[in-house]
């Protein structure tokens, strides 16, 4: 899909490089910037007391939305000088329902954008995550310290395993995927069969790549008792990919936070950005 909206999300204690990043991109293929400052609140005291600490609850909320407040006014002033329009706004939820929040702003974006800022914390972090991924029915691109970020990628590493994800990852790429020299199609110890890759693993996928004018090669690769994860990362090095496009949680939050996964070890060691759909 062609991007014209580009979400980025800031905090109070963050600085604007994340900001530049984003603005940059924009820049790159003539998109909106939507920028969403985030601050989650504590949530309310309950029990015996309740009563005691509700004052001092009181003072860290208001303490919190002076924070909140100054950053947009920041993040306006900063982005001012920029060609474009952009717009900021700012919410300021509790840890519950914080990643829903965030994800009904996404929804009116073509796609939210991570820097290394946001990487580098935790609660904020994942709370977008989430959000992207669970509620708004859009992309997420990460792009990790150390990396140089781009739309227009000229190799893209696509991470495919049959999956619904997958396949949603692949739709939402199409425009970057079609404007790029060199496409790899990396499939991990694939299998055959009607419920899984087809009777020519990466074949099909292939053919509805071509069809939009994608230059792609299939690529089969052996784990080799290593995992899927560290294969795709290997490949994508071996490849020269200025992007990697991979479905997300094809497994569920909770079994892949228990037993790892592939989008759980790709989020916590990034050595490119990655455009995750789900």
């Amino acid at each position: 899909m062609t991007f014209r909206t580009i979400l980025a999300v800031t905090g109070p204690h963050m600085g604007d490089d994340d900001l530049k990043l984003a603005a940059d991109l924009c820049d790159e293929i003539g998109a909106h910037l939507a920028v969403l400052a985030v601050a989650i609140a504590a949530p309310p005291p309950v029990g015996e007391y309740a009563a005691i600490v509700s004052e001092d609850w009181l003072k860290e909320r208001q303490a919190d939305e002076k924070l909140l407040k100054k950053r947009t006014s920041a993040v306006s002033a900063f982005l001012a000088s920029r060609a474009f329009s952009p717009d900021v706004s700012s919410e300021y939820p509790e840890a519950g329902w914080a990643d829903e929040t965030i994800g009904r702003r996404a929804r009116y974006s073509d796609i939210t954008v991570i820097g290394p800022d946001l990487l580098a914390g935790e609660t904020l972090k994942n709370k977008v995550i989430e959000g992207a991924l669970f509620s708004s029915g859009k992309p997420l691109l990460i792009i990790p310290a150390g990396t140089r970020p781009t739309l227009r990628p000229k190799r893209v590493l696509v991470a495919w395993d049959a999956r619904l994800e997958s396949s949603r990852a692949v739709r939402e790429s199409l425009d970057i995927l079609r404007c790029a020299d060199e496409v790899r199609l990396a499939m991990v110890d694939p299998v055959e069969g009607e419920h899984h890759h087809g009777q020519e693993p990466g074949a099909d996928a292939a053919a509805y790549l071509a069809r939009h004018g994608v230059k792609v090669t299939v690529d089969r690769l052996p784990s080799a008792n290593h995992s899927v994860a560290d294969v795709l990362r290997r490949h994508a090095f071996d490849s020269s990919a200025e992007l990697m496009v991979m479905g997300a949680y094809g497994h569920s939050r909770l079994r892949e936070r228990i037993f790892g996964g592939v989008t759980k070890s790709i989020l916590e060691d990034q050595s490119l950005p990655v455009l995750m759909a789900r």
